[in-house]
């Protein structure tokens, strides 16, 4: 049975009110929720954990959660595979493999995004010789707009597999999901504090010494938090009460205070931005790699984020630094900055090009439309390419001109779901120019 609620995402800034909410327990159920959907000619929208700030998961009609088609399927030891239900949590999924003494190749920073909902949008972390998560991706289940299931590969449906693996939910709903994996195994984390200009003269170093960097930047500072993460031979290491005062309170609880009061007093952002990078932790971690490479985000914010080519990361970043000197924005969040490496995959951010990615946040219930325009200008002028769960402002004319396969991603989609099935009025804006 359908159930009435108001839905909203994570950070609060997109709501919806669906005419239902389905929770499917199986593939079966899926597909007599596309076919009953169908009959009604109602839309349908799926949402993992609703992490995205745009409304990609929004439906006044019908919303699919995938929240009860969590779990492992099953596990292929001598190919190193899992296939997993569509919703489950990477958390929960980080510890269900390594119990069975496997891992993902790499995470982003947030974990408590559903995998279907993460390799849908482009979720990635940071490697410059890592591509985001849906690369990790052999093998996807899927039910098409005609209630029809369809097991997906790059061997078995060629021409569908480079759209399928970074879709935005518009090809139908994914049910499992095929990872390539690899051994468990054990990494170095360390934070440390160095100035911008010493990350940009040592930036091609660090990048390429490193198999995961990346660094936040302070506002109004020259000061950034350093992450560095490496395998080692060393053993796991837990410091449960370092952990929780590292990244819980400073991270979060002393973090947010601070974030409410520039929220109150949006004058003093700069103020609390310099306190919190002269409180940048020094440490070194010594744990599994799905212990290090995400984290907890109790602090809610909205987020830009674009890709640009990995060599404009430091001209990206002082034109950034120009824009906030002139026009004062009242901002706090440090701006994020991680790489990752060029893929096939049509949608992807990182299609053909190694990639920079800059993330630009501000805290829930703060002003960030003029930041954002701000930003966003900057990143298009570098051949930007956003964050499909991250806030932006282009719609399909300019999308159009920024991905080579923009087309051929088009006629898949329109090949999986001929009737639009899964086209809301935003998606329709996004990917086939009808306006809102």
């Amino acid at each position: 049975m359908g159930i009435r609620v108001t839905w909203k995402n994570w950070s609060g800034v997109v709501n919806a009110s669906p005419q239902r909410v389905e929770y499917p327990e199986n593939v079966d159920q899926a597909v007599a929720i596309v076919r009953k959907a169908a009959e009604e000619k109602r839309y349908v929208r799926i949402v993992g954990s609703g992490h995205s700030c745009t409304p990609l998961a929004a439906s006044d009609q019908v919303l699919v959660s995938l929240d009860r088609m969590q779990g492992i399927v099953r596990i292929d030891r001598e190919e190193r595979t899992a296939v997993v239900w569509a919703g489950t949590k990477l958390k929960a999924l980080g510890h269900l493999l390594h119990n069975e003494g496997l891992a993902q190749e790499n995470l982003g920073d947030i974990d408590v995004q559903s995998i279907a909902g993460a390799i849908s949008t482009g979720t990635h972390g940071t490697g410059t010789q890592l591509g985001n998560l849906a690369t990790q991706v052999i093998g996807l289940t899927i039910v098409n707009g005609r209630g029809k299931v369809l097991e997906c590969s790059e061997t078995s449906h060629p021409d569908l597999f480079k759209a399928l693996q970074i879709s935005l939910g518009v090809m139908g709903i994914i049910v499992q999901v095929k990872l390539r994996l690899q051994p468990s195994y054990v990494m170095a984390f360390e934070s440390k504090k160095m100035t911008l200009d010493e990350i940009l003269q040592n930036l091609e170093a660090l990048r390429q010494n490193n198999r995961h960097f990346g660094f936040f930047w302070f506002p109004y500072t020259r000061m950034c938090q350093v992450k560095l993460w490496n395998v080692t031979d060393q053993p796991a290491e837990e410091h449960k009460i370092r952990d929780f005062i590292n990244d819980r309170l400073f991270e979060n609880t002393f973090f947010g205070l601070l974030s409410e009061l520039c929220r109150m007093f949006p004058s003093v952002s700069g103020a609390m931005s310099k306190l919190t990078a002269s409180s940048i932790p020094v440490m070194r971690k010594v744990n599994y790699s799905h212990r290090l490479l995400t984290g907890d985000r109790l602090v809610k914010f909205n987020e830009m984020e674009y890709s640009v080519p990995a060599e404009a990361m430091a001209d990206v970043i002082r034109e950034i630094g120009e824009a906030k000197m002139k026009e004062k924005f009242d901002i706090h969040f440090p701006i994020e900055c991680r790489y990752v490496a060029r893929d096939s995959i049509w949608l992807s951010p990182a299609y053909e090009r190694d990639s920079a990615f800059i993330a630009v946040h501000t805290y829930r219930g703060m002003p960030y439309e003029r930041y954002f325009q701000a930003m966003e200008e900057i990143f298009l002028k570098y051949d930007g390419r956003p964050h499909w769960g991250k806030m932006h402002n282009l719609k399909s004319g300019e999308l159009s001109k920024r991905y080579p396969m923009w087309h051929e991603f088009g006629e898949a989609r329109k090949k999986m779901d001929p009737d639009g099935l899964f086209l809301s009025p935003y998606m329709k804006a996004l990917l086939v120019g009808e306006e809102i």
